[in-house]
């Protein structure tokens, strides 16, 4: 399922990065946040691996 706007892409990217321990949970607010907890990594990568181009900043 592909990103629909930057902003989702970027809280999957934080999250992501969480997942993997690049990153502090804590460090974590809002949609990046219960992205962690109720996504899985694999989908977590597919959000963060959409293309930005012609994505609007919110939806």
């Amino acid at each position: 399922m592909p990103a629909r706007s930057k902003a989702q892409q970027k809280a999957a990217g934080a999250a992501l990065s969480a997942k993997r321990g690049d990153t502090k949970v804590s460090d974590l607010k809002g949609a990046s946040k219960s992205m962690y907890k109720s996504m899985t990594e694999d989908q977590l990568a597919d959000l963060a691996e959409t293309k930005r181009g012609g994505k609007p900043e919110h939806v």
